[in-house]
């Protein structure tokens, strides 16, 4: 089991993130899927946690299609699509049926406080005495790969016409009104002898990049849901969701919206809420580029041995 803790500060409210995490999620989801593969919406519906307050619960089907060359020597293996499963605070990842990858699974506990990533003891419930990497994203300064750069994207570029925000320069965190941070606990498990270090630091790595990627998004894209409600951004999640579902090649479901309007002068939100869709599998936007290789603490490629050819 590896485990991090990453915070990622964003130049919003909690109020504001929470509208817009979910435009970002949905937009990001339909431009990244394709047919037969991508993210199927399997369940969408009004859903109340005892620890996190009321939310929606989503499953999500991810399918993985051409980045199973990811893990090189497993195509044969690999499973054809994870399961997703979010709640409020919480996201849980697991593979389907596949006989050679019993033990994986992805755990992600979200918080959000209005804060710039100061609270050492947000997770002291859930983790207080588990060994884990602090890691701060900053989605200003951290560098991403060229080929996913977009000019447009970029927060030391962008700024916001309808809230004049952007353009952050480097300490932008130490300064910057209004902050808060999202916090995110990852727990990935691969218990496979002989391939589970690997493993581990490969996915945390891919984990890395989508919160990157996806919160660069999420704020380059304000001037798109700023001024949405919650019952506009949910509506223009179901529409996405079933436009995405079509995409990809499968019948839109059923999806269920909460009825229960939020005030759109105050926008409260719970000290959590739905976290960035996660997939282990490096989406097309986030391979690897062959002709840049960059420093990592992980490889950009896992070549896995074959089980099928023993070895005496």
């Amino acid at each position: 089991m590896l485990m991090k803790e990453y915070r990622i500060c964003m130049p919003l409210t909690v109020e504001e993130y929470r509208i817009g995490q979910l435009y970002m999620i949905s937009k990001h989801s339909h431009e990244q899927s394709d047919r037969g593969e991508g993210v199927e919406v399997v369940q969408n519906e009004p859903y109340e946690d005892p620890n996190h307050g009321n939310g929606q619960l989503t499953e999500k089907r991810v399918y993985l299609n051409r980045q199973v060359h990811c893990l090189a020597g497993l195509e044969q293996l690999f499973p054809k699509y994870f399961m997703l499963q979010r709640r409020p605070g919480i996201i849980i990842l697991t593979q389907s049926q596949c006989s050679f990858l019993p033990k994986f699974s992805i755990h992600i506990e979200t918080k959000y406080e209005d804060n710039k990533g100061s609270n050492d003891s947000i997770f002291d419930k859930e983790a207080k005495d588990l060994e884990r990497e602090i890691c701060f994203i900053d989605i200003a300064s951290d560098e991403i790969p060229e080929r996913y750069y977009k000019e447009s994207e970029d927060p030391k570029y962008f700024k916001s016409q309808k809230t004049g925000r952007g353009q952050l320069k480097e300490g932008w965190r130490e300064t910057h009104q209004p902050i808060m941070c999202s916090y995110k606990l990852v727990t990935v498990k691969f218990e496979v002898w002989g391939l589970q270090t690997r493993v581990e630091q490969f996915v945390h790595k891919v984990v890395r990049d989508i919160l990157l990627i996806g919160h660069r998004q999420a704020f380059a894209w304000v001037d798109e849901w700023y001024d949405m409600t919650m019952d506009e951004v949910r509506e223009f999640e179901r529409a996405t969701q079933e436009a995405t579902n079509k995409k990809i090649g499968v019948f839109p479901p059923a999806i269920s919206i909460s009825n229960t309007s939020m005030p759109s002068s105050t926008r409260s939100a719970p000290s959590s809420a739905p976290s960035t869709p996660l997939s282990t599998d490096a989406p097309d936007f986030l391979t690897v580029p062959k002709d840049r290789p960059r420093k990592k603490s992980a490889p950009e490629t896992l070549t896995l041995p074959d089980p099928s050819k023993k070895t005496f």
